[in-house]
């Protein structure tokens, strides 16, 4: 049976609609978008049992950590291709189709390495976030597509942290049917990964391409749906400017520490203020819970301030958020008391979270006959910034724990363990220093950014082309 689209661009982003075609792509992408960070970092709550279970050594259980984001990299420089070639919905179906399978065989592993195996191929579900930018570009007119990008970009991140919750709530109703505590994280793992691959078939079936059709259909129509030449040679241009590589480490320097503080939270709540699993899991949780407002509220003042100073504003505000997150991650690390903590982590969120949504109100600026490829590097370098702070963490705290090991060879088991958390603490407190000190080098090399007076004159014409109608003034 022939299908017929008739919809177009959403102009706005109206949350209580779900039945047009823009309105329902934002909806499902943006909830494949948080179950893949759901099952992504869905093992972090169980580091503990893992440990134990499998007899992970310190420098084995930082590994899984940075393999976890390495994947990622290679797998978002890839998928921006692909979905030029084959469109988001095919992209995203086996995406989570392929990807629930890593996720389900590490709740079946047996030896360390088949683990860190596992969270090495887990990491490449991460490229959902180029998928869920492509695909809401596609649906949203260019006067609000940086709004909705933002808003499913933060409601998908989210995922990551409702696992701290979400994950030991599967757990309790297992081990409720009667499955031992000790096999209750491979339970919920299975679950996880059987609901990314049911997501992959609901994508399938109840979103398309674009507003007016999938990809096969309308270049069956004799419609082009694929940039050409054009592209290319874009892409070459992106390579080459400098600007591009400066919101690279931008990026890194934001959404890359938020991935590794979500890698890393939990275990340095516990040791530094002695709580327990489930209270740390949830004080990540509200963490993590910001992306509901902290990115979209990044980009909003990003073209506030482009309204306000032209380009140079949006660069300026970049970098004035990105310093503040550096000077808020250095506080949080010389914090001991557990209330002043919390309200320095929560700090650190939403700056974090704001600079993210900062960044990709500058990206589209950058280029216009390379946005999908700048995009696609900016959003690698996010990965690339995730993987040197674990390395980074690794380096302290793996050495840290296992001399803490090896003094306290022959004490009692809790003597160990307690000496071991001290080291960790020590040494991921000294890291999250050190970092926060990179991030904020970061925002002042972001003040390199600039852009031409015809570039300036250009953002202004479009600003106002996108505008209502009813909003343009009228030269009668």
């Amino acid at each position: 049976m022939t299908r017929t689209f008739t919809s177009a661009k959403a102009t706005r982003l109206n949350l209580k609609d779900f039945t047009s075609v823009p309105m329902r792509t934002f909806w499902i992408t943006s909830v494949a978008f948080f179950l893949c960070f759901f099952a992504w970092f869905g093992i972090v709550p169980f580091m503990p049992d893992v440990v134990r279970d499998l007899g992970l050594s310190p420098n084995q259980k930082w590994n899984s950590v940075i393999l976890a984001v390495a994947g990622t990299v290679f797998a978002r420089l890839l998928i921006g291709k692909l979905c030029d070639k084959y469109g988001p919905r095919l992209c995203y179906t086996w995406l989570l189709l392929l990807g629930s399978i890593p996720v389900i065989l590490c709740g079946l592993v047996q030896t360390p390495l088949q683990f860190l195996i596992c969270r090495l191929f887990i990491g490449f579900i991460g490229a959902s976030f180029v998928i869920t930018q492509v695909h809401t570009s596609l649906m949203f007119a260019s006067n609000i597509v940086g709004t909705a990008n933002a808003t499913s970009a933060g409601w998908g991140n989210l995922g990551g942290g409702a696992n701290r919750l979400g994950m030991p709530l599967i757990a309790a109703a297992v081990i409720g049917m009667g499955v031992a505590e000790a096999d209750a994280w491979r339970y919920s793992l299975i679950i996880a990964g059987i609901i990314c691959f049911l997501m992959g078939i609901v994508y399938y079936f109840f979103t398309q391409d674009t507003p007016e059709g999938n990809f096969s259909e309308l270049r069956a129509a004799g419609k082009k749906v694929k940039a050409g030449k054009k592209d290319e040679v874009g892409f070459m241009e992106a390579l080459k400017d400098y600007r591009v590589w400066i919101l690279f480490v931008v990026y890194a320097a934001c959404f890359g520490i938020e991935l590794t503080v979500y890698g890393t939270m939990d275990d340095y709540l516990q040791n530094t203020f002695s709580l327990d699993r489930i209270t740390a899991g949830n004080i990540v949780l509200s963490f993590a819970l910001m992306n509901l407002f902290a990115r979209t509220l990044g980009g909003y003042f990003g073209d506030k301030f482009g309204k306000l100073k032209g380009l140079r504003g949006r660069v300026l505000f970049l970098v004035a958020i990105l310093a503040l997150e550096g000077v808020m991650l250095v506080t949080f690390s010389a914090i001991t008391s557990l209330i002043v903590g919390i309200v320095f982590l929560v700090a650190f969120s939403l700056s974090v979270q704001m600079a993210e949504g900062a960044t990709f109100s500058v990206v589209p600026f950058i280029n216009k006959k390379a946005i999908g490829s700048i995009s696609g590097i900016v959003g690698s370098g996010g990965n690339v910034g995730a993987f040197l702070a674990a390395l980074l963490l690794k380096s302290k705290a793996a050495v840290a724990e296992q001399a803490a090991i090896n003094a306290n060879a022959g004490a009692a088991e809790e003597v160990v363990k307690l000496a071991q958390a001290e080291a960790a603490a020590t040494a991921v407190s000294s890291g999250y220093f050190l970092i926060g000190i990179l991030v904020f080098l970061a925002g002042v090399l972001a003040l390199a950014i600039r852009f031409s007076t015809a570039d300036e004159k250009s953002a202004a014409e479009d600003l106002s082309y996108d505008l209502p109608e009813q909003l343009v003034p009228s030269n009668a």
